[in-house]
């Protein structure tokens, strides 16, 4: 299709700020984005869809426009509803670059525009292809009360008699037929998700059909338009683009339940106009993400760079009341460091990282329209790292912390994953302890990655450690650096030195002169001038504070070591 039918188009709302010698380009595909530099995920011949995250003063549009221009996009559509009018500066770039500028008005959505594109490139759809579509668009398109992708699921139940489900690379059910009785058992989602993921790697197009017990399913992949792979021909930068591992462990799938190795090609055409309406509701809720990864980015910036704690602590206290609406009070927080590795290769996997963490870190029992909405994950290089709070968490350290334990995070996801992963990948993750101010949130980030080495040192393919394990001597033989001592130390210590500071009590040194006394009660007591009794409440203390037991030699010597390095 011609940008100037776009412009034709009055229910689109378009008003063209520039590039009126141009509208006779053709437009070959759509996608929405608010990346500083999207190029990776373009090839030529898009609309442009964006609502102007990405800039941050006039200085930023220049080179934004030069990207688009150099990819070979068709054309730039400019949302009004963030910024209100659309910047001089980014006008006077496209001038320059000779690429055509659209205002898109506050009142009308992007997948409107999204969707239309993709009817009319696409072509029209014969039969029962065009009744489901134009139903679900008015659906799709209406706002948050339009129903979703749960939508045109039923619409397929109702119109074609097919059931069928949207599911995470996880294996999370995202979205199912409401009128089709019970969902889908998770443990058949997670082999669902794994048969799609396995059948990915091998390079085969969908839909991928497999049999799990009496059922027949047929499963198609759903991606989002800003990953979409380049079409034939688009030259070796397009070839370069198609690598499969950039977007497998981040593609939804949707899976029917029937077997379309014998479907005309309309119905198979009729599933695939379905998987980019879906596709359209992803992006919609990846766009929905983009205040708390800011969020998420910023307090990470402000850990790494050093900032004082009172700086750190402001943007906590802006982002709580995002993740935890209601709470009242900043939570407590705790850090995910997340990393996927390909061997041989120099796939950039920070973004793909931060998608599968947020996914892998959603709460199936958190209330709402998407569980995912009390997630903070920003990604730097090859590496994602969570920020998640915490509404009741025990300030004494006493060994009752509630949270998310590495143990447990990836049991329901490891299949999967680990299909997708293949033989040449690897998912790995550390999990810090709890914290409770924004002191301690540079050293939550420090022993998370920590114990993402550690569990990186593992064998398998998906593996996690906690910050339990950082307090362990066994792992300070293969770990020399200071760095990882002072987490260790840090680990065991710190909840007495707390202690001490705040009631003016002497824990330390009652440690120390209990293990230069061998555990003797009576040696150690007259040593410290203290009655017996006294002594035990201190050790207790410690023991409470460290949840582990003096009375046990491994602690006794995890101990010694850490009051050796402090």
């Amino acid at each position: 299709m011609r940008l100037r039918a776009l412009l034709d188009t009055d229910a689109l709302g378009l008003r063209l700020l520039g590039g009126d010698d141009e509208l006779d380009r053709t437009v070959r595909g759509v996608m929405t984005t608010d990346l500083r530099d999207p190029s990776r995920y373009l090839s030529g011949g898009e609309l442009v869809l964006t609502g102007l995250a990405w800039r941050r003063d006039a200085d930023d549009s220049e080179p934004f426009v030069r990207i688009l221009a150099q990819a070979g996009v068709a054309a730039l559509a400019a949302g009004e509803a963030e910024l209100g009018a659309v910047p001089e500066d980014l006008v006077a770039a496209c001038v320059r670059h000779r690429l055509p500028l659209f205002a898109v008005h506050e009142s009308v959505a992007f997948a409107t525009i999204t969707e239309h594109v993709v009817r009319q490139v696409s072509g029209e759809r014969a039969g029962d292809l065009a009744a489901v579509v134009d139903r679900h668009r008015r659906m799709m398109t209406s706002g948050p009360t339009g129903g979703g992708p749960d939508v045109v699921l039923d619409l397929l139940g109702s119109d074609l008699d097919l059931r069928a489900w949207v599911l995470s690379p996880t294996g999370r059910l995202i979205a199912g037929p409401k009128v089709a009785g019970p969902g889908m058992p998770a443990d058949l989602c997670a082999k669902l998700a794994a048969e799609h993921l396995a059948a990915a790697r091998t390079g085969r197009r969908g839909p991928h059909r497999v049999t799990l017990g009496p059922a027949t399913y047929s499963l198609f992949p759903i991606r989002s338009w800003g990953q979409r792979p380049a079409p034939a021909g688009g030259g070796r930068a397009a070839q370069a683009s198609r690598d499969v591992r950039e977007t497998v462990l981040s593609d939804w799938l949707l899976a029917v339940e029937a077997d379309a190795g014998d479907w005309p090609a309309e119905r198979l055409d009729l599933l695939q106009g379905v998987t980019q309406l879906i596709s359209v509701e992803r992006d919609r809720r990846d766009a929905a993400r983009t205040v708390r990864r800011r969020l998420a980015q910023e307090v990470l910036e402000l850990v790494q760079s050093g900032a004082a704690p009172a700086e750190i602590a402001a943007r906590l206290r802006v982002a709580a009341p995002v993740l935890l609406p209601g709470l009242g009070a900043a939570p407590h927080w705790q850090v995910v460091v997340a990393r996927v590795e390909w061997e041989g290769s120099d796939i950039e996997a920070g973004p793909v990282a931060q998608a599968l963490l947020e996914e892998i870190l959603v709460d199936p029992l958190a209330t709402g329209p998407e569980p995912s909405d009390r997630i903070a994950v920003a990604h730097t290089g090859d590496e994602a790292i969570a920020l998640v709070p915490l509404p009741a968490v025990s300030a004494e350290h006493d060994g009752s912390e509630a949270g998310i334990l590495a143990d447990t995070l990836l049991e329901s996801v490891r299949d999967p994953l680990s299909a997708g992963l293949d033989d040449d990948g690897q998912v790995t993750l550390g999990v810090s302890a709890a914290v409770h101010s924004a002191e301690g949130l540079r050293g939550a980030l420090e022993e998370a990655r920590h114990a993402r080495r550690v569990a990186a040192a593992r064998p398998g393919r998906v593996c996690a450690a906690g910050h339990q394990e950082l307090a362990s001597h066994v792992l300070l033989l293969p770990f020399v650096p200071d760095d990882v001592r002072r987490a260790f130390t840090a680990r065991l210590l710190d909840p007495l030195r707390d202690y001490d500071r705040r009631h003016r009590a002497e824990l330390i040194p009652t440690l120390e002169a209990f293990l230069d006394c061998d555990g003797s009660w009576t040696r150690c007591a007259t040593r410290l001038h203290l009655h017996v009794n006294t002594l035990r409440y201190r050790v207790g203390r410690i023991e409470q504070l460290t949840s582990r037991d003096l009375s046990r030699l491994e602690d006794k010597l995890d101990f010694f070591l850490a009051l050796r390095m402090s």
